[in-house]
């Protein structure tokens, strides 16, 4: 289960990225369109990081993670 420990630190720093550039991007606008790829590509990521450690552990990640 160590590895659960470092998958979810990584996945924490991504979307610690994500926050940092949803901000950064937002600074003095209100514009929502320029945070939506941000947003998106850090989904993206994130989903590929945890659905490729439950491939390699060969877990369910409904029934295992929940």
């Amino acid at each position: 289960m160590k590895q659960l420990g470092v998958v979810i630190i990584i996945n924490s720093i991504i979307w610690g990225l994500v926050i940092i550039g949803c901000s950064l991007a937002l600074k003095g606008t209100g514009e929502y369109k320029e945070i939506l790829t941000i947003l998106a590509g850090g989904s993206f990521a994130s989903l590929l990081l945890l659905a490729g450690f439950a491939k390699k552990q060969k877990i369910s990640l409904i029934s295992d993670l929940l």
